[in-house]
């Protein structure tokens, strides 16, 4: 073998120089890769397409004023009406008649025959009246009026009345009726009458008083 001028065998020399390079060249090719990035391409979006083929619609614009504001649903025009207060209609009023007694019996019944109830009300806002006095006559089985077919009673909390009596006859070409006359404090007094069907057993009337001023 020959020898190099420092002493070191030339061929030991040149194995170290082999090794140092493969092992340069192998940590080069150890390192990672710098990732190359293809350029971002723009992506079109195509309407959606219902099974039929048939491109979905659009949802439609939100309506703006002039100014470019976005502007709500329209009002319906019931929305926009006033509040109107409710009322009932006054009961008509009727004759009083001869045969008025003031002060009959305070009573719910002068006879069988016949039912008549209702509810006592305000025309402003047909809010009941409780307490109402209400007077009643008619004339008996025999068509004759007297004390025996008169009475008195009150309205309850709730402002109904009920009241039994026989079925008012007929009479000098009148037909069934019984007279009403209804008081409560704040309103004006109603006198009226009340007119059931021939043969009829149970009658409803509503008594609706005037405010008094």
């Amino acid at each position: 073998m020959t020898a190099s001028r420092n002493g070191w065998p030339r061929a030991a020399a040149l194995m170290l120089l082999a090794t140092l390079l493969l092992g340069s060249c192998a940590a080069q090719s150890n390192s990672p890769a710098t990732p190359t990035r293809a350029p971002a391409t723009p992506v079109s979006v195509a309407p959606a397409v219902d099974p039929t083929g048939a491109p979905t619609p659009l949802p439609s614009p939100t309506p703006q004023s002039e100014a470019g504001a976005a502007v709500g649903p329209t009002a319906s025009p019931e929305a926009t009406k006033p509040a109107i207060a409710v009322s009932c209609e006054p009961t008509q009023p009727d004759q009083l008649g001869p045969f008025y007694v003031p002060g009959a019996p305070e009573r719910l019944s002068v006879g069988q025959g016949h039912v008549l109830g209702g509810v006592v009300r305000s025309s402003a806002g047909c809010a009941s009246i409780a307490g109402a006095q209400i007077e009643l006559w008619l004339a008996g089985p025999d068509g004759e009026y007297g004390d025996d077919y008169r009475a008195t009673l009150f309205a309850d909390a709730s402002g109904v009345y009920r009241f039994e009596s026989n079925f008012p006859p007929p009479y000098t070409g009148r037909p069934p009726h019984i007279h009403i006359r209804i008081s409560a404090d704040g309103y004006e007094t109603l006198v009226t009458q009340y007119y059931p069907a021939e043969g009829q057993t149970e009658g409803a009337f509503d008594l609706v008083l005037i405010p008094a001023d």
